[in-house]
């Protein structure tokens, strides 16, 4: 995992839906298993939801929270 890409994609903030506006590292992880099984969407997002769902799949989580921007959620 490329260090960038991945502080990006803990930063990134979910564009639609129930959790829009929430960084993509505070999804909760059964929101990101139903893309998992439903397919994850195209293009930058689908790769950092994919990310997302591996960090959380490996418990890392907590081991990322001290790479959020903003960390009032």
């Amino acid at each position: 995992m490329d260090p960038d890409l991945l502080k990006s994609a803990i930063n990134t903030k979910m564009p639609f839906g129930k959790y829009a506006g929430r960084p993509l590292l505070l999804l909760p992880e059964p929101y990101l298993v139903w893309f998992k099984q439903q397919g994850f969407p195209a293009g930058q997002l689908g790769s950092q939801l994919a990310m997302m769902y591996e960090v959380k799949l490996n418990g890392l989580e907590e081991m990322l929270m001290p790479l959020l921007k903003n960390k009032k959620y």
